[in-house]
């Protein structure tokens, strides 16, 4: 009897992963909050795996249960017996695998929202990429940049092309010390597991509340990856968290 419960339950546990899995990554944009977009097919290939695995089990279940069930005979006490002394000794197993089932029903009826301001204000934000040059930035104000781009322009132009001019950069709000705060995202390589930080701190504006996705403009507060600011907009979180790309003038 506990083996079957047990062979039970990993078959729904495949299906429920498998169902999860399939459900943020074919139905919305949901998958974007865990990994690179790219990934789309391979998560796919994975839920459709994790199903069909599921489904063999629950039928190889059923197959196995009608042939015991023709094959029964004067066996059945010492099957009971036996059934008996491995449920004393197993009797847990199926319970704590239940557990594994909360991850799958969380992709299923929610889905946990992308990182932000906790992770970054926790992570070491890493040095951009040397650059070997910078171009001259467009005329006009303001100028849309990513973070990734007003970091490296700051930490390494030697030219100094920031100073004057005024820029727009977008991300979330992250709190810092001294009441101070920052304009963040987070970027990732492969998945939400190797998420690195890319943080801007910000001056002369009032800081929304943490997590709040932001549009910002003002200038370069010298010498670092600083900015002072001079207007602040709310925005909703763009459909990919994860990707630092240049704002739209036009939105």
């Amino acid at each position: 009897m506990v083996a079957a419960v047990r062979r039970v339950a990993s078959a729904l546990l495949l299906l429920l992963s498998g169902a999860g899995v399939l459900r943020i990554s074919l139905f919305g944009d949901v998958y974007l909050r865990y990994v690179k977009e790219g990934l789309q097919p391979l998560l796919v290939v994975s839920g459709c795996v994790l199903v069909a695995a599921g489904l063999a089990g629950a039928v190889r279940d059923v197959w196995a249960g009608r042939r015991g069930s023709d094959t029964r005979g004067d066996a059945d006490g010492d099957a009971e017996a036996d059934g008996d002394a491995q449920a004393h000794g197993h009797g847990h197993g199926p319970r704590v695998a239940w557990l594994l089932a909360l991850p799958a029903l969380a992709m299923l009826f929610f889905a946990p929202p992308a990182l932000g301001s906790y992770t970054a204000a926790r992570d070491d934000a890493k040095a951009v990429e040397a650059y070997d040059r910078f171009d001259p930035l467009p005329s006009g104000d303001p100028v849309p940049l990513s973070l990734t781009d007003f970091i490296a322009r700051a930490q390494q132009d030697e030219q100094r092309g920031l100073e004057g001019r005024t820029v727009l950069l977008e991300g979330f709000v992250t709190p810092g010390g001294g009441g101070g705060w920052r304009v963040s995202r987070l970027v990732m390589s492969c998945c939400a597991a190797d998420a690195r930080s890319l943080t801007v701190a910000a001056y002369g504006a009032e800081a929304p509340p943490a997590d709040t996705w932001v549009r910002v403009t003002g200038t370069w507060h010298a010498p670092g990856a600083a900015l002072d600011v001079a207007t602040v907009e709310r925005i909703p979180q763009p459909p990919v968290p994860y990707a630092d790309r240049t704002p739209d003038l036009n939105r």
